[in-house]
């Protein structure tokens, strides 16, 4: 579905990847997890198009997408939701959801995602007249991701969906993402908490100052024992 070949992006003067290669197949969850500056988000941010990559290749569906616009990659069926959330705190819960409609013109669709959205989120139906900035953490993330639900996407690119938010919220957060991928949704998945993002995942790619140093399937990582050091908490 996902295929990135050497992709390489500079801030400035500043290389942040290094020709980096990874997939995301069809109906997979795949984890991105790194320590902070390896380029994690800028990964993201060249797959949705709000950077533009040096070089390499970012194909979706088989079609070139690398360069394009955010809105163009937005209507091929790729949403992002960024970290830190980013809803509109003044504006409601219900009108956060509908902005994440914008590509969809069927007033009709609108209301049926908007349906599916409450259907998976049933405490943002709950809230859904409240200000989006009186919610807690943990619904401001579940709004951020139901916002980027509405346009019906087939990959959702996530990042660090469980930032700031207690062990309860993260655990039902992760809950939410497993429900999304079971309806046949494909995730690429950046996470801090890589126990979690790995106990989740089918496949992983572990980067470093810009170049991906390690891959494979999930389950294998786990027991990687500079994975386990380096991420996992784990001393030998």
């Amino acid at each position: 579905m996902l295929e990135i070949s050497d992709l390489v992006t500079h801030y400035g003067n500043i290389r942040i990847l290094n020709k980096i290669s990874l997939n995301v197949n069809d109906g997979e969850i795949v984890s991105l997890i790194g320590p902070n500056g390896a380029g994690k988000t800028t990964t993201l941010k060249a797959v949705s198009g709000l950077i533009i990559p040096t070089s390499g290749i970012i194909s979706y569906d088989k079609e070139i997408i690398s360069g394009r616009k955010s809105e163009a990659v937005a209507k091929l069926g790729i949403a992002h939701v960024p970290e830190g959330r980013r809803v509109f705190p003044e504006m409601s819960v219900e009108e956060n959801l509908l902005i994440g409609a914008f590509l969809i013109k069927n007033k009709n669709k609108n209301k049926e995602s908007i349906d599916t959205v409450y259907e998976l989120l049933p405490k943002l139906y709950e809230r859904k007249k409240q200000t989006a900035g009186s919610l807690s953490g943990g619904e401001q993330q579940m709004l951020a991701i139901g916002r980027a639900l509405m346009s019906e996407p087939k990959l959702l690119l996530l990042d660090e969906p469980s930032m700031g938010l207690a062990p309860l919220i993260v655990e039902k957060i992760f809950e939410i993402i497993q429900k999304i991928n079971g309806k046949g949704t494909s995730i690429l998945l950046i996470e801090q908490n890589a126990n979690l993002a790995l106990e989740i995942s089918k496949r992983s790619y572990v980067i470093e100052t810009g170049q991906i140093v390690l891959s494979g399937q999930s389950n294998d990582l786990i027991a990687n024992d500079n994975v386990r050091k380096a991420y996992l908490g784990v001393d030998f």
